[in-house]
């Protein structure tokens, strides 16, 4: 290395030498052949070159990247619990290693660490800032209680400095808990005992026979949490479903069904002309299959909701979630669903058109409504006559006074004041349009 150094410049200059291998340049081993180098190893040689391999290189499998090779013969088939049995018997037989110093409580044995000191600038940046908040302010801290520092540290939201029962007695006003102040900061909250659920006293081959024979008396069909269900009775269930006509709500929620006899179900709902409630969260549906089963609501159109959240894959992916919005968006009868969908695309066409069915049904039991209360007789409705000023106002071409009626659940209907009765109106009736 040389140094040039003058008032002005500082020119500094590195030479290093070649790398070497056994006491030789690199280039020297340019021109060898590696072929002709493999040939004059003996067989020896050549295993004890093929141990030295790189552990982390991925084009080997992993079996070839350790140079351990076990040369014994296999003894027999592999038995885990003989093998595990094996080897705590040998970790106990095996003597621990011999302690330079044996342990005793309280010794400390060999160097204890001290922690180096701190320069002077590390402690000047460690010392706390003084803030003057004023004398009101101090004097207000100065004179707080316990519980009122509490309290104010939960309206700041410092949520660690208190547990979960003080930080909601601070935002309810309802004082703090007796015996826990600052000491009772890290002390968790004791977990409240809830009695585990009963288990689903359903009896399946009952209600399957009920599904066989139509029976008007079962609407409602929980199956939840039932385990050990055989596909024979799912399938024999939903052959019966496709040919119900009383059964209103399905709930599958955590008995295991697959994709196997979810088909068959996809296979029931295009012919089920009833069901309305769908539940078949918490199982072992695939996404291809969830999209037949979201597929099947577009022939019979009477399911308005449908849950299939929870399934053995939680991510549909955007082509599935796709595929569903499609479908979603041309069911005209589906109000609710319930399933996770991730992208926000999906998640907010979806919506929209729920939003847009319900709408839509609302507006049709209204209508249904106010047609029923023109047809109830006129000591039912409430009469209010609107002036003639007022109904001049309307800017049809020849206006008229008009009667709002309006009947017990409020519905109001518009009719004319002095309405023509055709000879086919009944007298205690009055043709009607909607608002």
């Amino acid at each position: 290395m040389i140094r040039e150094t003058s008032s002005s410049t500082t020119t500094t200059t590195m030479t290093t030498q070649a790398s070497k291998l056994y006491g030789k340049d690199l280039s020297v081993y340019d021109d060898l052949d590696v072929d002709t180098l493999l040939s004059q190893l003996s067989p020896e040689e050549i295993s004890l070159l093929a141990k030295e391999v790189d552990p982390d290189d991925n084009l080997l499998p992993p079996s070839q990247r350790c140079g351990y090779e076990c040369e014994k013969e296999p003894t027999g088939p592999l038995d885990r619990k003989k093998l595990i049995e094996h080897i705590n018997k040998q970790a106990l037989e095996t003597p621990d290693r011999p302690e330079a110093k044996p342990f005793v409580a309280g010794v400390i044995r060999g160097k204890k660490w001290v922690p180096p000191e701190q320069s002077q600038k590390e402690r000047d940046a460690d010392e706390q800032i003084a803030i003057d908040l004023g004398d009101e302010y101090e004097h207000a801290l100065n004179d707080a209680t316990q519980e009122e520092i509490i309290d104010l540290a939960a309206i700041l939201g410092f949520h660690s400095m208190m547990n979960q029962d003080q930080y909601h007695a601070s935002l309810l006003n309802k004082g703090q808990p007796i015996g826990l102040g600052w000491d009772g900061i890290t002390k968790a909250t004791q977990p409240k005992a809830y009695p585990a659920e009963p288990p689903n006293p359903t009896d399946i081959d009952k209600t399957i026979r009920q599904v066989q024979e139509d029976d008007h008396t079962l609407t409602d069909l929980n199956w939840n949490n039932i385990k050990n269900i055989s596909d024979e009775k799912f399938e024999t269930l939903f052959e019966a479903l496709s040919e119900n006509t009383h059964l209103e709500v399905l709930s599958l929620t955590n008995t295991g069904l697959t994709d196997r006899v979810a088909l068959k179900l996809a296979e029931a709902l295009e012919r089920n002309q009833t069901l309305r409630v769908l539940n078949i969260e918490t199982n072992f549906i695939s996404p291809p299959v969830i999209v037949k089963l979201v597929k099947a609501l577009l022939k019979s159109r009477t399911i308005e909701e449908l849950r299939a959240a929870n399934q053995r894959s939680q991510v549909l992916g955007n082509k599935i979630e796709m595929e569903i919005t499609q479908l979603v968006e041309a069911n005209p009868s589906l109000l609710r669903l319930g399933l996770h969908l991730e992208y926000n695309d999906a998640r907010h066409r979806v919506a929209s058109h729920l939003q847009r069915n319900i709408d839509r049904r609302r507006r049709e039991a209204q209508e249904v409504r106010c047609a029923a209360t023109i047809r109830l007789p006129r000591a039912s409705l409430k009469k209010i006559e609107v002036p003639e000023s007022i109904s001049s106002m309307s800017p049809s071409p020849s206006p008229q006074p008009f009667t709002l009626l309006t009947d017990e659940n409020n519905t109001d209907c518009v009719v004319p004041s002095s309405p023509e009765l055709s000879p086919s109106t009944p007298e205690d009736e009055t043709p009607f349009e909607p608002i």
